[in-house]
């Protein structure tokens, strides 16, 4: 299974979640803040189009607005497209699969303009795997449905272990290895990320890891055990993008 199958699979698992929901449900509040299911639905699309776009040598099709974040840009596009639960599932629908075929055409080598930094095709996947899992449970958790955990968040957890460097130095604490062994959904596989030798770690289940890398869970309340000079901090600046 490559990067784009489990991608493929996490939008369906979406999609199909999706599918059985009622005008009331789309219309609920999402655990994105101030939006809707039907909000969060509307990101996904306008994200896989900008993924179709910059693949397309269009450029960085997501990029913050001039003086504002990442965040009150995304939302800004948001609120300027709203329309209606049916328009949004099926600009979505239209959306995820012309990206993925994208991403999968793309050269592997080349790598494309994105938010805050360019990445290759199957990283890009990655983070788009990423937004869709942290999204899923932003609109299943509120409205009461299961949304297992799946190996597939093994992806989203060699993301965020990616991101460390980079989070840690914009600490001023520097670059420092960080160890991960994080316990896969299945209770028994363990996923190791970072040097053996490294001092400081992270160890726990690997959905509480990915939960705190989303900003879906605090650390204080993930569960996860951190030792040496860097762990703590690790686990605090802990996230699945670069911004």
């Amino acid at each position: 299974m490559t990067i784009f199958d489990d991608l493929t699979a996490e939008q369906d698992r979406l999609e199909g979640l999706l599918a059985g929901l009622d005008e009331a449900q789309w219309t609920s509040p999402s655990g994105a803040g101030g939006w809707t299911v039907a909000d969060v639905v509307l990101h996904l699309a306008q994200s896989e189009e900008g993924v179709t776009a910059t693949a397309a040598g269009a450029g960085a099709a997501i990029r913050p607005a001039d003086g504002l974040s990442v965040d009150e840009s995304m939302d800004r596009l948001v609120r300027a497209e709203r329309t209606s639960p049916e328009q949004v599932f099926r600009r979505w629908r239209e959306a995820r699969r012309a990206a993925v075929a994208a991403l999968r055409s793309a050269d592997p080598g080349r790598p494309l303009l994105w938010v805050e930094a360019p990445l290759k095709p199957a990283t890009l996947a990655t983070t788009r795997l990423a937004e869709h899992w942290a999204h899923g449970l932003d609109i299943a958790g509120p409205l009461g449905l299961a949304f297992p955990d799946t190996e597939r968040l093994r992806h989203v957890a060699w993301l965020a272990h990616r991101t460390l460097p980079y989070a840690l130095a914009l600490t001023g604490a520097g670059e420092h290895p960080v160890s991960c062994a994080l316990t896969a959904p299945d209770g028994t596989t363990v996923w190791r990320y970072g040097p053996d030798d490294a001092e400081s770690a992270i160890t726990g289940p690997a959905g509480a890891f990915c939960r705190v890398a989303a900003q879906r869970l605090s650390p204080a309340e993930s569960g996860l055990r951190t030792t040496g000079p860097y762990g703590a901090t690790a686990l605090e600046v802990l996230r699945t993008y670069a911004a």
